[in-house]
């Protein structure tokens, strides 16, 4: 026979699964209840998108956080982010970055920004963020229409507006062939210190039905300088090198990795800066 003590440990131990689930929904109860007075209202919404609009100057940035409140961001705000902006490989190009979020939340956008000022409107709160400005001295999504491409090509190269990683990229979209590469060359590009790339796989339908991933070579001068390799999870990839200023043959290697690697669209967009 159990002794009391032995029997009244085990009864609190049953017992104690029992209140964890009690005590969750307890919490989600109150967290339920007090979820609608924590969202900002259109009011709220109004006046720091007024706020932002009274200082917002052509070339600035307009960023949200967290992620979930992009759209209702870009109803307030969605004139002063043209597609360039919108499709940007990255935030770095711009000086002046306005960070609108809620609920503390921070954009990655303007991790190493120094922040300048900032405003609260009923839980809406606007920071303005600055950043040493750069040079970039070649885009090789606009220098598209110089490039060469050779190589078992099965779409493409073109300009596009993609999806990737469930945003927007401005980018040079290709398909190679499945186990093929395809290389993208553009004579001459003009370099600067350091050449960024953002890269990955675009379309959800093509990444939900084929899980293969790519790869993306960077080659200066015959040697490879950065290499990424990403998968349909893996959402907008970034890479960079240091480069020495002045003109070079710059190749972009897309493969697509696997015998069962069709309709890979493998996005990138690239920026020379100085």
């Amino acid at each position: 026979m159990a002794s009391p003590a032995r029997s009244i440990a085990a009864t609190a131990q049953a017992a104690l699964p029992a209140a964890v689930l009690v005590g969750v929904a307890l919490w989600a109860m109150v967290r339920t209840c007090h979820a609608p007075a924590s969202v900002p209202d259109d009011a709220a919404w109004q006046r720091a998108a007024t706020a932002v609009r009274s200082h917002f100057q052509p070339g600035d940035l307009i960023v949200f956080a967290p992620a979930w409140i992009d759209p209702v961001g870009r109803n307030h705000l969605g004139d002063l982010i043209p597609l360039d902006a919108a499709g940007r490989l990255d935030a770095a190009r711009f000086p002046t970055i306005w960070q609108v979020s809620i609920r503390n939340a921070t954009n990655p956008d303007v991790a190493g920004a120094t922040a300048r000022d900032t405003q609260v409107f009923d839980g809406v709160t606007v920071t303005r963020f600055e950043q040493p400005k750069i040079t970039v001295t070649a885009d090789a999504v606009a220098l598209l229409s110089t490039a060469k491409a050779a190589g078992p090509i099965a779409r493409g190269p073109s300009l596009e507006m993609a999806e990737v990683g469930f945003t927007p990229h401005r980018c040079v979209q290709v398909a190679p062939q499945p186990n093929g590469s395809v290389r993208i060359t553009y004579p001459g590009m003009l370099l600067g210190t350091t050449l960024v790339a953002g890269v990955g796989l675009a379309d959800i339908f093509t990444r939900r039905d084929v899980r293969a991933p790519g790869k993306l070579e960077i080659e200066i001068g015959g040697a490879v300088v950065a290499t990424a390799q990403f998968g349909v999870d893996d959402g907008w990839v970034k890479l960079q090198a240091a480069t020495q200023p002045g003109a070079a043959d710059v190749t972009f290697i897309a493969t697509a990795v696997g015998s069962n690697a069709r309709d890979r669209l493998i996005c990138f967009a690239a920026e020379a800066r100085q």
